[in-house]
């Protein structure tokens, strides 16, 4: 009886140590999550404002604490690119897409990669960026420029026209326009040109006044 009212004994105080970790660990990681997110206000705020050192250092020490933070290396990654600061951009931006590969990241990247006319790792990126999210038309236009550098053209004109199928509005068309117009491809320029006139006419309905309803006054 009494051995069984000892390992009771240590049953509960093992218990209730075990309760005081998980508090301590719950608060813990509630002030490193608050500290975290004041040091993102700083360097969202940094970036508006230009103060690029100031960003810097929030961005790093963000690192420091959590270094697999995919979003602060991306981040970092933008700061670097808009100093052209190209060679830091790349490496912050192929951490970013080694822990955690998104379609922002990536397309980044391969933005970096364009700039410092590294044309073959650029589609290679922004063809992994196209995989995870085919639908935005902008992925499809840097894919295009590249291959238009690679000197494939077929694939050039192909990712414009999906660009203008995504999204059918003056930029798209006006870009796939002088692919076709560089190309002599007069038919299918000639289409595009009537579809910008039509884009660009006024419309002539006139609104009709909705008046309201006439309500009798007794």
């Amino acid at each position: 009886m009494y051995e069984l009212l000892i390992v009771v004994a240590f049953a509960a105080l093992a218990y209730h140590n075990l309760v005081i970790r998980d508090d301590e660990f719950a608060n813990t990681s509630r002030t490193i999550g608050d500290r975290i997110g004041k040091l993102w206000d700083i360097a969202h705020l940094s970036m508006r404002e230009n103060r690029f050192l100031r960003a810097e250092k929030a961005l790093l020490t963000i690192l420091k604490i959590d270094e697999k933070n995919a979003a602060a290396y991306n981040r970092l990654g933008i700061l670097y690119a808009k100093q052209k600061e190209y060679r830091d951009a790349i490496d912050c931006f192929e951490i970013a897409s080694s822990i955690e590969a998104t379609p922002s990241s990536l397309h980044n990247l391969g933005l970096i990669y364009y700039e410092t006319e590294n044309y073959d790792k650029a589609a290679i990126a922004f063809e992994q960026a196209i995989k995870l999210d085919p639908n935005l038309a902008a992925r499809h236009v840097a894919y295009a420029k590249v291959q238009e550098k690679l000197g494939n053209q077929k694939m050039m004109l192909h990712e414009l026209e999906t660009a203008v199928d995504l999204e059918p509005n003056k930029e798209t068309y006006g870009l796939l326009l002088k692919a076709y117009e560089s190309h002599d491809m007069t038919k299918e320029a000639d289409l595009i040109t009537d579809k910008l006139a039509t884009m660009a006419k006024p419309t002539n309905r006139t609104r009709r006044m909705i008046r309201p309803p006439r309500r009798v006054v007794v």
